[in-house]
């Protein structure tokens, strides 16, 4: 189910916002599978918060038929039944567990942080089969796979079989999944836990694997990236970063050093992405300053800063980052695009600023017709005048100081 695919460093990086490291060829897949992900995605348009989705109201009020007389009152049989079968896992209504087949207790239930082995079967609601995997294995808790997955296999016991009904908030949301699922399409999903184990020892990770697992978290971030869910995107980055920094009892070849660089260089790149996505611009800059440290001619590190410090309004710091970029990459219509645009809004912030200067001096209309291009500047005579008496009353001062001394 996990999309693989090498980086094309010939791709263009997305100058507009998003801007994660993702080829062509990967965004093609980008839904094939809860594991999926894509890179160089298209621009995602900012869209508000929907709140469609809460929870229903119970229904209140709502009066009962009075029994007869002699003739006990009895609740409906699916009332009777239906909690003794389904599990509001949130509590909700959105998310439902059924078992079919017991497990081995409560007991044997995985822990979050183990790597979980389960076999599972996605359907949609027409009884079309979407996803079919004898063996799927992730880290549970990480959010590797679709969250109604990753929630409820928390619930099951070690080779119980359990039937799983979600909306699609979590599954594939209002974007679907082409060709096969629709947007806003629940699933129904089969589900047998088949195996739980500790994760492993990043301590003791060849170079090789620990390179594969931060690659495979990377790209389930570009994978809620491109679906518009910062959030778990920048989970992603953060756990992925986590695998490359932590450290190791094995000794890594030069070439494996450079590609967990690599790899770290993008994670960074994408979690400044996503931060500048939510405004989180403090969080943003250092990101990209973390890229400038290992590579200090990145250019999406550098249009990302540059952006970042003009969304604070600190265009004079903006300007000539994003010039050093432009001088990387002189054919970049982008960079252009945002240099003028920047240089614009500096040139009116000094106009302000210059005509704040002004009225505070008391000159507000400024120098006279005549004399403005022989005096960019003037000073009220009284300032002067005030000034001066300042000064030499200074000067008497420390003369009868020095005298009484």
């Amino acid at each position: 189910m996990a999309s693989s695919g090498e980086e094309q460093s010939s791709s263009s990086p997305d100058w507009g916002d998003s801007g994660t490291e993702l080829s062509a060829a990967e965004l093609a897949g980008a839904g094939a599978s809860p594991l999926d992900s894509g890179e160089d995605f298209e621009v995602l348009e900012d869209e508000e918060d929907d709140l469609s989705e809460l929870p229903p109201l119970e229904d209140v009020g709502r009066g009962r038929t009075p029994a007869k007389e002699g003739v006990p009152e009895q609740a409906p049989a699916q009332d009777a039944e239906e909690p003794q079968e389904w599990l509001d896992v949130l509590g909700n209504g959105l998310l439902r567990k059924k078992t079919l087949v017991p497990g081995q207790g409560e007991e044997s239930r995985p822990h979050k942080g183990q790597d979980v082995t389960v076999r599972l079967k996605a359907t949609r609601e027409d009884g079309t089969v979407v996803e079919q995997e004898p063996r799927l294995t992730f880290t549970l808790g990480d959010c590797d796979v679709l969250q109604a997955l990753d929630l409820c296999v928390q619930l099951l016991e070690m080779g119980e079989t359990a039937l799983i009904v979600s909306d699609a908030k979590y599954c594939y949301g209002s974007q679907g999944r082409s060709p096969d699922i629709p947007p806003d399409a629940a699933l129904t999903l089969e589900v047998e836990l088949l195996e739980a184990r500790d994760a492993p020892d990043l301590e003791l990770l060849p170079g090789k694997e620990k390179i594969a697992l931060a690659n495979r978290k990377r790209e389930r971030g570009n994978f809620y990236y491109q679906r518009a869910d910062y959030v778990l995107a920048i989970n992603s980055y953060d756990i992925a970063l986590k695998v490359i920094g932590s450290s190791s009892k094995v000794d890594f070849s030069p070439e494996e050093e450079a590609e967990l660089l690599d790899v770290k260089v993008k994670c960074l790149n994408n979690l400044a992405a996503s931060q500048l996505k939510l405004d989180h611009y403090e969080a943003a800059l250092k990101s990209c300053n973390l890229v400038l440290e290992h590579q200090p001619g990145n250019i999406k590190a550098l249009f990302r800063k540059g952006k970042v410090l003009a969304q604070q309004g600190e265009y004079r710091e903006a300007i000539p980052i994003l010039k050093a970029a432009l001088k990387l990459e002189p054919s970049n219509k982008t960079i252009h695009a945002e240099l003028s645009k920047l240089v614009k809004k500096h040139a009116d912030q000094k106009s302000v600023e210059t005509e704040m200067y002004r009225k505070m001096l008391g000159n507000p209309g400024g120098a006279p017709a005549k004399c403005r291009d022989k005096l960019p500047w003037a000073i009220p005579w009284k300032w002067l005048f005030g000034a001066t008496a300042i000064a030499l009353g200074g000067v008497a001062l420390s003369v009868v100081i020095a005298a009484r001394n």
